[in-house]
């Protein structure tokens, strides 16, 4: 953590027109098994993580947005509050923080002016949330910032809004959530229609991997959209008002009137959502060849039926599956095509064991993988700066 503190506070403002800053973190996630389920009003298990998006926030008297990406070559901009959201293209990081500002404005929130200085860690176009931990702790910022008192359900659901009405990236709320009610040691098993966020525990032996496949990926693009219609078209057709309804009997009696993208589609997340259910089942009583076998038909479903993955992540699932054996899971994890795989097992199998498996993988594939060890962390929050030690 000290790095982005120790860079947010070199870049903080000295002018004494200027407020005082507030420094803010806020978590990525991975989610553990529930992928394209949460739009789908249905099950998600995710726990927020070590990496995150570090926010330094301060008033300012004119009515302007100054934003600056510490890890973009300290690339600026500016907008005026008042003129409303505009799109710019030659900045997209920056979308994430006029969207955040609009939504706040939109419902009615007293935003004065801001200069913001952004860092982070995560790595982009990993499946990891960078741009939901980015919306979150703009969110966070300017709602410590302006006393706006906001909620940590409405600050998941701002900055949901702001990727859904501005930035065009029709995301459910997993990500959001995760990234504001984190917990330390915990997953987070989410019902998506309720909103209600129950946590899970981890045992202590039991660790996290995750594996950046080497090719970066994005939601923002009609893959992802085209899915989601999918889904809907499904819905529409059962006569429900999202999958989170449908049984598969249902769905395979109305299995001649969908095209089959949309029967694909609907199968992997009525499955999907039962593998939600009984993994927090397994996990309760640590049965671990039980998880593994739930990640591997999860993977399986998100390559056959929903067909997210790519020919390079399940060659990474497969290498990583053989070196760990049956006690240990694997699965890719996030939107798709490309990204991250998750590995969930036992800490000293997965730490010893899946740094073999990389050589091998970018052998094959000409990619470069890394490897990230991580624990489940508490979600957004204020940090106290006079306690880091920089």
């Amino acid at each position: 953590m000290n790095g982005p503190v120790t860079l947010l506070r070199n870049h903080v403002s000295r002018d004494s027109t200027m407020g005082a800053a507030v420094f803010v973190r806020a978590p990525g996630r991975v989610n553990l098994i529930g992928e394209h389920t949460d739009y789908n009003e249905g099950f998600v298990l995710p726990c927020a993580i070590d990496f995150a998006t570090y926010v330094a926030a301060q008033s300012r008297p004119d009515g302007r947005i100054v934003a600056t990406a510490l890890d973009i070559n300290n690339t600026t901009i500016s907008f005026q509050i008042e003129r409303g959201y505009q799109c710019d293209p030659s900045a997209p990081w920056s979308n994430y923080v006029r969207a955040v500002t609009q939504v706040l404005v939109d419902r009615g929130h007293a935003i004065h002016g801001a200069s913001l200085a952004i860092t982070g860690d995560i790595p982009q176009g990993s499946g990891l949330s960078s741009s939901a931990s980015l919306c979150v702790a703009i969110t966070k910022a300017l709602d410590y910032l302006f006393t706006l008192q906001l909620s940590a359900l409405e600050i998941a659901q701002i900055a949901q809004v702001a990727e859904n009405e501005y930035v065009g990236c029709h995301c459910g709320i997993m990500d959001q959530v995760a990234s504001v009610m984190g917990l330390e040691s915990k997953a987070v098993l989410l019902d998506c229609r309720s909103l209600s966020v129950t946590p899970i525990q981890i045992p202590s032996e039991i660790g996290i991997a995750i594996v950046h496949s080497g090719i970066t990926r994005g939601l923002v693009g009609t893959e992802y959209n085209m899915r989601r219609s999918s889904c809907v078209r499904a819905s529409l057709t059962m006569g429900v008002s999202t999958l989170r309804d449908a049984s598969l009997s249902q769905l395979n009696a109305y299995k001649a009137k969908l095209d089959e993208c949309a029967y694909k589609c609907a199968r992997h997340v009525i499955t999907e959502n039962s593998r939600v259910l009984a993994f927090v089942d397994a996990l309760k009583i640590d049965a671990r060849s039980e998880l593994a076998k739930i990640m591997k038909a999860s993977h399986n479903s998100m390559r056959d039926d929903f067909e997210i993955t790519t020919p390079a992540i399940d060659l990474l699932v497969e290498l990583i599956q053989i070196a760990l054996g049956p006690e240990c899971g694997v699965r890719m994890t996030g939107g798709g095509f490309g990204g991250c795989v998750v590995a969930f097992g036992d800490k000293t199998t997965l730490i010893n064991q899946i740094p073999n498996v990389l050589s091998e993988y970018q052998r094959h594939t000409q990619l470069r993988p890394n490897l990230y060890l991580c624990t489940p962390q508490a979600g957004a929050s204020l940090l106290d700066t006079a306690r880091v030690a920089i």
